[in-house]
């Protein structure tokens, strides 16, 4: 493992001679001013979250590359033009894991899944897309975090929902990969291997394709959950982010990074937390999840009465990180999203009433801040199902479905997901791609 005094020093050197080197081709998305650039104009977009774009492109057992295309031109046509993917899977024992996975403990990396990342990069260039890689998981549905700590030995393994582990058990037991030598090892050479990749598709390396908009440290990156452990954590915490995201610029000094947080939320409910994580140089634009069911602000089973306060939530919590975003100068992504359907249903085209709200209401705030030319730059609702439908009559994942959908294996396939068969909510997408368009 790289000391962090070497880390810390590579990419002080990277970043010279980053600026010492010509700029990124105009196709690339740089930050200027602020706010995300491309091509010498302010870069604003419609997204979703496809995380299992690189399974479908596989050419392993469970891959279909004629299912990604036609969910990248339905999504086209909507009017999405980001994507954010996974680019990283462990594999993990957890009930409600991804398998195939793009790595275990050794070495010997799934080329099946790594093509497959190949394949949905290139038909995303072939249709205008920018991608978003994200390259760990805090949580346990693609093995993340608790499969390296897992490997390394380092406390007794469970998963998440463990009812002999209770909240925030599983979220202070996962951010002790921060802190483990011997699993940053493990995670550093992946990552170097596939920040270093050369696609097997364009013969082009990735660090050259403009179509990967941006690194992403980790899906929801937390410091912990509770106080006790996550407080003491947070020098740790923010230690990481700096030294990952200088050896991927090291890596590749042509694309953005950032880190893949909830903000305040994912950060023991501290601003503060979140202007630290996101200050090195190396990181360069600030992202925000917005989870009003999950965190309590409206009720998933009585949601028509709790709407109202939990909106007027989501709307303080989100004026206040673009806050923190315009007085640190850095651009904003709100790069996650959702809300369930009406009494909580999961199957395509239920009605959606408050969701649609929830959505109009998100675009609103977020074409506001544009047409003022604040920091936010775009959104990916999470996340798109397309053809994608539950296999089981309980509507959950299991281990070894090839039916993905935008809904992780932790949760209801449909629960969150936006099908292709939702007719109003892909017109709330369409109107506010449409108005994005126009600016």
């Amino acid at each position: 493992m790289l000391s962090r005094r070497h880390l810390l020093v590579a990419g002080a050197a990277a970043l010279a001679a980053g600026q010492a080197r010509a700029a990124p081709p105009s196709t690339f998305v740089t930050v200027r001013d602020g706010r995300l650039s491309l091509d010498g104009k302010p870069y604003r977009f419609v997204g979703a979250n496809l995380w299992y774009a690189a399974w479908l492109g596989s050419p392993g057992a469970g891959g279909d590359t004629a299912r990604l295309g036609r969910e990248l031109d339905r999504l086209k046509t909507l009017g999405v033009t980001n994507l954010r993917i996974l680019g990283a899977g462990e594999k993990s024992p957890a009930k409600v894991a991804i398998d195939p996975t793009f790595r275990g403990p050794g070495e010997d990396y799934n080329q099946d899944l790594l093509e497959g990342l190949d394949v949905a990069l290139a038909e995303m260039a072939k249709r205008g897309m920018k991608a978003v890689i994200y390259v760990n998981n805090f949580w346990d549905w693609s093995g993340g975090m608790p499969a390296y700590l897992r490997w390394t030995g380092n406390g007794a393994w469970f998963q998440q929902g463990d009812p002999a582990h209770p909240w925030p058990q599983f979220a202070d037991y996962s951010a002790r990969f921060y802190g483990d030598a011997k699993a940053q090892a493990l995670f550093q050479h992946y990552l170097r291997a596939l920040v270093g990749r050369v696609s097997s598709v364009t013969g082009k390396p990735y660090r050259d394709d403009p179509t990967i908009m941006a690194w992403q440290l980790a899906n929801e990156p937390r410091p912990g959950g509770s106080e006790a452990f996550g407080a003491p954590n947070l020098p740790t915490y923010y230690r990481w982010i700096a030294e990952t995201s200088a050896l991927i610029k090291q890596l590749d000094p042509h694309h953005l990074v950032t880190t893949g947080s909830e903000g305040a939320k994912g950060c023991l409910e501290r601003e503060a937390c979140v202007v630290e994580a996101h200050k090195p140089a190396s990181i360069d634009y600030l992202t925000l999840h917005v989870w009003p069911n999950n965190w309590g602000w409206i009720d998933p089973r009585n949601q028509p009465a709790t709407y109202g306060a939990g909106e007027a939530k989501c709307r303080d919590y989100i004026t206040r990180h673009v806050a923190i975003a315009r007085t640190m100068g850095k651009p904003l992504v709100i790069e996650e999203f959702g809300l369930v359907r009406d009494d909580r249903a999961f199957a395509p085209g239920s009605a959606a009433t408050d969701r649609d709200r929830f959505y109009g209401m998100m675009f609103g705030l977020v074409e506001a801040d544009m047409k003022a030319g604040g920091p936010l730059a775009g959104t990916n609702f999470w996340a798109w199902n397309g053809e994608g439908r539950a296999q089981h009559a309980d509507a959950w994942f299991k281990m070894g479905d090839k039916a993905y959908a935008g809904d992780p294996p932790q949760e209801e396939q449909g629960l969150y997901g936006v099908f292709d068969a939702d007719a109003s909510t892909l017109a709330v997408v369409r109107a506010h791609a449409k108005a994005v368009a126009a600016f």
